[in-house]
């Protein structure tokens, strides 16, 4: 069996890791990646080499991003990954084409299989947040022009069945992004080796990534937002933000925070277990991450949601959401700290799995005929209740 597996950014590439060592070391499977996006780029962080030192095979390497942090160059990115990989594609001809989530490279692969005749797998359809975000309606659209769907929850599986998308289809395994955090062990002295110094305050994890109605005051929410979780008393483990429009004036301001205080640690992009082992180590995840909401409940421990992003995503208690103002954020570290919340979240469950979710779905891979739903023949209109 070939399988085609695409990926563009080191964040999507994680969740499906685990997924990739059980196909890779499978002697029927030839797994093969695509590999384009961030993962080409030295802006962030050339992190093909870490898909090399995994051992996978990449089919094709294509420098598709554009660094230019516009609204243009995302669709601009995505029409030179469809393009490039068209014909590689078409001649390799693999059983069943792979990509996750909901960013522009998922529609790519989404096109290449359907009008290659190649049958697909989409990862995290039927997830939903009401902020907005143009990854939203991508992601709806990406799971109508996919074949079958391996989603994380039984609400991800009612949204697709209410996109007309037959039950035969839809297979929910839970999310293969939590598998690392049962695969990959504490590490006690992490925290000291990615800030380079003994780190001796309780350690806080922030994550911003650029939104659209946000724009104008992203740089000032950064700088409140780690200046509370100072101020709160806590270290600062900073890692900067995609490759989304947007994320230069993010870094330029996290770069103004670095240079104006001890207590923060800037990151560009961390080894899978150096990312988990800090994960592990912290008190709390901050920040408009998605990691927050589906993989903080895990470890388990506390995530201050700030701003619009993720809004209405499904999430368990551990989530508090917040504003932007710094008097929010400072209010949501607060009630994070109280001792009430702190039990709570010491016996969370994840709603999002069970840290076994790619060994699932390696072997629904193994056993579906992909073939066969190929063709989506269905009339949305019979679903209609």
């Amino acid at each position: 069996m070939k399988i085609l597996a695409l990926t563009s950014i080191r964040s999507e590439y994680d969740l499906l890791s685990s997924l990739f060592f059980k196909l890779h070391s499978d002697p029927e499977i030839d797994l093969q990646l695509m590999v384009g996006g961030a993962h080409n780029s030295p802006s962030f962080g050339l992190t093909k080499k870490d898909i090399e030192l995994d051992g996978f095979n990449v089919l094709i390497n294509i420098e598709s991003l554009l660094d230019a942090d516009s609204k243009s160059s995302r669709l601009k990115s995505a029409s030179i990954l469809l393009l490039s990989a068209t014909d590689i594609v078409n001649q390799y001809s693999p059983d069943l084409i792979i990509y996750a989530g909901d960013r522009e490279e998922v529609m790519i692969g989404a096109l290449l299989g359907g009008y290659l005749s190649i049958p697909t797998l989409h990862f995290f359809g039927g997830d939903h947040a009401s902020d907005g975000h143009i990854d939203n309606p991508l992601r709806h659209a990406v799971s109508k022009l996919s074949t079958c769907h391996f989603v994380s929850t039984k609400e991800h599986e009612s949204r697709l069945k209410a996109l007309a998308e037959r039950g035969n289809r839809i297979h929910n395994v839970g999310s293969v992004a939590l598998d690392k955090f049962s695969e990959i062990n504490p590490n006690t002295g992490i925290l000291n080796e990615i800030a380079g110094n003994k780190v001796d305050r309780p350690s806080a994890l922030f994550i911003f990534h650029p939104v659209e109605s946000e724009m104008d005051i992203a740089s000032e929410v950064v700088c409140d937002s780690i200046t509370a979780l100072i101020e709160e008393g806590f270290h600062v483990f900073v890692g900067k933000p995609n490759s989304d429009h947007g994320n230069t004036n993010i870094c330029h301001a996290i770069g103004d925070m670095e240079r104006k205080t001890e207590h923060i640690s800037v990151y560009g992009n961390l080894s899978r277990e150096s990312f988990v082992q800090l994960f592990k180590a912290s008190k709390l995840i901050a920040g408009n991450s998605s990691a927050g909401l589906l993989e903080a409940a895990s470890i388990p421990i506390a995530c201050i949601n700030i701003g619009e992003r993720q809004r209405g995503r499904y999430c368990t208690d551990n989530v508090v959401f917040v504003d932007t103002d710094k008097k929010s954020v400072i209010n949501g570290i607060r009630k994070i700290k109280d001792q009430e919340f702190v039990t709570m979240v010491e016996n969370i469950v994840n709603p999002y799995g069970d840290g076994k979710a790619s060994e699932r779905a390696y072997r629904l891979i193994k056993t579906i005929d992909f073939q066969s739903l190929l063709l989506k023949k269905e009339d949305p209109l019979l679903y209609v209740k």
